[in-house]
């Protein structure tokens, strides 16, 4: 058995220039294309916070004002609670991006927001704008954890001699 070897021609130094220019331009396409299809929140970081962030499965804290592209204030909390998972795509998409104490300004696509449906005060097809600080975020059990213990404490209220709980009971009148 004999192996019969073929020689490569070399390539021209203009031909490799060539290959390597046209899969450059092919690359860059391809990136175009994948970003341009893409709607993407706009994120900016005001003051960075610290730790870790949020994810889809906890409930947050924030503090926010929403406003339109002609800058009216649509809505505008000091301290809403909110479960990341069930607010919109890019509100949602934005907060497991934050830190906790940070500051942020996103702008929000209709397409990722509320899309062609008016909400309130909300027009269709309106790109949403938030002024949001991360004041703490939660894990779900642990805010279930603290609403059972909440609603305990207000049955033990309720049930106690005078309203408040651990104070003794008022002596009986002789």
């Amino acid at each position: 058995m004999s192996v019969t070897t073929v020689p490569l021609r070399p390539v021209s130094k203009g031909g490799l220039w060539l290959m390597w220019i046209g899969l450059i331009a092919l690359l860059a396409a391809g990136t175009a294309f994948a970003f341009m299809g893409t709607p993407r929140i706009g994120f900016e970081t005001v003051k960075a916070g610290t730790g870790p962030s949020p994810t889809t499965a906890d409930v947050v804290l924030v503090k926010y004002e929403g406003k339109l592209d002609d800058g009216t204030v649509f809505d505008a909390n000091e301290q809403a609670p909110m479960q990341v998972s069930q607010v919109v795509p890019g509100f949602s998409d934005a907060l497991t991006r934050m830190q906790k104490g940070g500051k942020y300004k996103i702008s929000i696509p209709s397409s990722l927001g509320y899309g062609d449906r008016a909400v309130g005060p909300i027009p269709a097809g309106s790109t949403l704008h938030f002024d949001v600080e991360l004041l703490d975020f939660r894990s779900e059990a642990e805010v279930r954890a603290m609403q059972q213990q909440m609603q305990m404490m207000q049955q033990q209220q309720q049930g106690a001699p005078g309203g408040v709980p651990g104070a003794p009971a008022p002596a009986p009148q002789q």
